[in-house]
């Protein structure tokens, strides 16, 4: 049976195929569209008066441009450090066979912002954020040229099967010193083109990246206010139904949000499991539930068959971590740390709260959840640093705790979970307040990827979205609260991504060009003007971007190298 890899391989084959087909018959060429293998080149001379109107206040967007070339240096610099630190990492790792297994982060999919390929991001904010990150990086490049009077010949979208990636065509010749070849009726003189000086060139190069910055600031801005306008509606939800017991012919549905049985609050897994424990058979029972953000009470009859199962159960087991060294695997179920029962989430975040990173301890866990699962017991894991805060000071396991089944009541036939939905949301609210730190840029930048616990954070979507209802004025929009938190998030982390990766000093991204320059301005301060300085200052650019280049390649086979493809 074919997974989810090899249907979008397979589609991408046929996508192919298809425009092979189309070309060789000249289809394309007939609309203006180039074809480099699979990708797709959508060019039109369109639109040039429109950016003739937006380049008008020159002024203005010469300021926009310069105050970029700074947010860019600065960007270089950091995206470099980090690619050279991960380097280091990853060889020390050798040293100490500590080298981590080969997963997800490794794959080369999911580091390129191609919705679809990327199994992060999702595929209809994904389209949404990537198109707001092409236009307004492309725009702002046109715009400048315009500003600066270089000439645009085309602008268009690169797709292939999907867009991936934008342009603004200026003429290079002006722009970047570029002859271009001339035939037929271009072979006769034309009169000399302007050339851009270095500051022009500059301009326009890192135009394009203070776009990207400045959308992902007004996203992020949005996003983190937009926030105020949620709250939490509880933090125990129905993870199963037992099938053919009394909730499941009641018409009780997983994903509910459990917020009290009869007249008793649900709070905690602890007050499921105490009350639920108290029933007996031909009990009524009314269950106060929320679904999708609809308050539904369900009357069902209690069964005798009151076993309750407890504890937590481990939704992800994060990469690298004490967790996976040890074998803990995900669907096992906590019920012990050392001498502390784990009966329900808040038993587990107490225990954690209360340990240091290097602290030895032991985890008792169930196979699975049904009664008679087997206890295995993980003996002396040392707990390590908690990642991207180096403030905090609990050790860390390297289990996520997302909602999943983590009791459940034969006497009504649900399994429940609990999320700490209301500081959850906090810490998310929490995030500007770390930004005067590098770990908040950390946590921010890694935020889909590694979330607040190591889960990801893929926006108010799916089964989180269960746990939080709009608030105040929010509540017109509804359920579109969550379409615009997602967008604005989307957005913001496509754009701050694109911005960081385009500012890495290798050709052919605008770092790579706009470094170039900075070279061959110190080197001419030195060595004075001339062709010796332009050489030297592109075998410095073109060493800088082989090495990068072979960094991400080694980021990307070192695990498989260590552990085997």
């Amino acid at each position: 049976m074919l997974n989810s890899t090899d249907i979008v391989l397979l589609v991408f084959l046929l996508y192919w195929l298809l425009v092979m087909f189309l070309d060789r018959r000249g289809i394309l060429g007939k609309y203006n569209i180039t074809t480099y293998g699979p990708v797709l080149m959508f060019r039109t001379t369109k639109g040039q008066g429109f950016l003739d109107k937006l380049a008008v206040p020159k002024k203005f967007w010469r300021t926009f441009a310069n105050i970029g070339l700074p947010a860019m240096l600065i960007g270089m610099l950091a995206m470099f450090i980090l690619v050279l630190f991960i380097d280091y990492v990853m060889i020390k790792s050798f040293q100490t066979q500590t080298v981590p297994l080969p997963g997800k982060f490794n794959e080369p999919r999911n580091i390129f912002l191609i919705p679809g390929i990327n199994e992060y991001i999702p595929f209809y904010y994904g389209i949404i954020a990537l198109i707001v990150t092409l236009v307004v990086h492309e725009f702002s490049h046109a715009i400048l040229c315009k500003v600066e009077g270089i000439k645009v010949k085309s602008m268009g979208i690169l797709v292939a099967l999907v867009p991936i990636g934008g342009f603004a065509e200026p003429d290079d010749e002006q722009l970047l010193g570029k002859k271009e070849e001339k035939t037929g009726a271009e072979i006769a003189p034309a009169e000399p083109k302007k050339l851009a000086t270095r500051s022009e060139r500059v301009r326009v190069l890192s135009a394009g990246v203070m776009a990207n910055f400045v959308t992902a600031l007004i996203a992020f801005v949005l996003f983190f206010s937009l926030l105020g306008s949620i709250s939490p509606v509880g933090d125990v939800m129905v993870t199963s139904v037992v099938p053919g017991h009394p909730a499941d012919l009641a018409g009780v549905k997983p994903n509910m949000i459990l917020t009290g049985i009869n007249d008793k609050e649900v709070n905690t897994a602890h007050d499921f499991i105490f009350y639920a424990n108290t029933l007996e058979r031909g009990n009524n029972v009314t269950l106060h539930l929320i679904e999708k953000g609809v308050r539904k009470d369900i009357n069902l009859v209690a069964t005798g068959a009151n076993e309750t199962l407890a504890g937590v159960r481990v939704f992800q087991v994060i990469q690298g971590s004490p967790a996976e060294a040890a074998g803990i695997k995900s669907g096992m179920i906590i019920v012990k740390m050392d001498n502390t029962e784990i009966r329900e989430l808040d038993d587990f975040i107490n225990f954690m709260n209360s340990t240091t990173a290097g602290q030895k301890v032991d985890v008792y866990l169930l196979s699975d959840s049904s009664i008679n699962a087997s206890t295995e017991v993980f003996r002396d894991i040392t707990l390590s640093q908690y990642p991207y805060q180096n403030d905090v000071k609990k050790g860390f396991l390297g289990v996520s705790y997302s909602p999943e089944e983590g009791a459940v009541s034969y006497s009504i036939g649900i399994g429940i979970g609990q999320f700490p939905a209301a500081s959850y949301l906090n810490i998310l609210k929490s995030i500007p307040s770390y930004m005067t730190g590098i770990s908040g840029w950390l946590l921010l930048f890694g935020l889909p990827i590694f979330g607040i616990q190591g889960e990801g954070f893929p926006g108010f979507s799916g089964m989180l979205a269960n746990f939080y209802e709009p608030t105040g004025w929010a509540v017109l929009l509804g359920m579109g609260t969550f379409w615009i938190l997602n967008i604005l998030l989307w957005v913001g982390w496509m754009n701050f991504y694109a911005g960081l990766f385009n500012c890495l000093p290798a050709v052919p991204l605008d770092g790579g060009h706009v470094f170039r320059d900075v070279v061959a301005s110190s080197l001419t301060r030195v060595m004075g003007n001339g062709e010796k300085v332009e050489k030297l200052a592109n075998s410095i650019v073109v060493l800088f971007a082989i090495l990068i280049l072979m960094s991400f390649v080694f980021i990307m086979i070192a695990p498989f190298a260590a552990h085997g493809f």
